[in-house]
């Protein structure tokens, strides 16, 4: 199908695009890498009268670590660029996997972090990773800006805390302690995940394990009976006796997930691929 016509603004600062969003409102939207807008507009499944690109506007580009070794990654930031990013392969080379692996190469090149993150698609692969790790998001409006955790951030299926009117900055990690490893397994039968696992596993003293399985629920959920069980193993465990205490609790959070059939497989199905999943992910981040 065609799209319905539009007025195209190219705003090249967070200012202007703010205030092109203030002046026309419900008929506008942002318009970033467009991976996921522009199938939307052609379906007829949205409409918008003013589509606002933003991909001129310098301030919502690169990665970098600021204060306090935060690595803030710029909103506009592709897949491809997070994968071959220096600075995320060096603090999260589990990210930078997951990124090398995002849909297909296509995707890679123009979807952007920021996009992906707004849009909100479940069976997408960064919000799962994001919350394992505790990231959050900067949005900014016309008040100023507000940082909201990557937790909170997934309010449901295409439903997020972003406010309308607000522009997604950037994503931010808090430096890991010497000796996490993060890990994301997924599977599916097309380019989107049916089911996606990511582990972040925290050597400190006490250990934690951060688990969380997404593309199977409405926002990314937590494994939380798993990461208790976790936190009371002894460090010194070989991988397979980590698995066979760990397993039983894996399949009670699965079990309690609120999954449904659907054409990424039937819910029985999807919580079997969590328990393989996890196993995978968890086994990667372990020495």
């Amino acid at each position: 199908m065609r799209l319905a016509r539009f007025t195209l603004h190219r705003p090249t600062s967070l200012s202007h695009a703010l205030a092109l969003k203030d002046e026309y409102g419900d008929h506008a939207t942002f318009h970033a890498g467009g991976t996921e807008l522009l199938v939307a507009l052609k379906a007829h499944v949205l409409r918008y009268e003013h589509i606002i690109d933003i991909k001129q506007i310098e301030e919502l580009r690169g990665i970098r670590i600021r204060e306090s070794n935060i690595l803030s990654i710029g909103a506009l930031t592709t897949h491809h660029a997070i994968a071959n990013d220096p600075l995320v392969r060096e603090y999260l080379p589990g990210y930078a996997e997951l990124s090398e692996q995002v849909a297909n190469i296509r995707v890679r090149i123009a979807g952007t972090l920021g996009g992906v993150l707004c849009f909100g698609e479940p069976h997408a692969d960064a919000p799962t990773m994001l919350c394992a790790l505790d990231a959050w998001v900067v949005l900014a409006g016309q008040n100023g800006e507000r940082e909201v955790s990557s937790r909170d951030f997934h309010l449901g299926e295409f439903a997020t805390a972003r406010e309308d009117e607000e522009l997604l900055v950037a994503i931010e990690v808090a430096p890991q302690s010497p000796g996490t490893r993060s890990a994301y397994r997924c599977f599916g039968h097309t380019e989107r995940p049916a089911v996606g696992v990511a582990a972040v596993w925290s050597i400190d003293n006490p250990q934690r394990l951060s688990l969380w399985a997404g593309a199977l629920t409405a926002a990314p959920a937590r494994l939380a009976r798993t990461e208790e069980v976790a936190a009371r193993l002894a460090p010194d465990l070989p991988i397979e006796a980590v698995w066979e205490r760990l397993e039983v609790a894996v399949a009670t959070d699965a079990a309690s997930l609120d999954v449904h059939d659907d054409l990424h497989g039937g819910a029985e199905y999807k919580r079997h691929l969590v328990s393989v999943l996890a196993q995978r992910a968890i086994a990667a981040c372990l020495p």
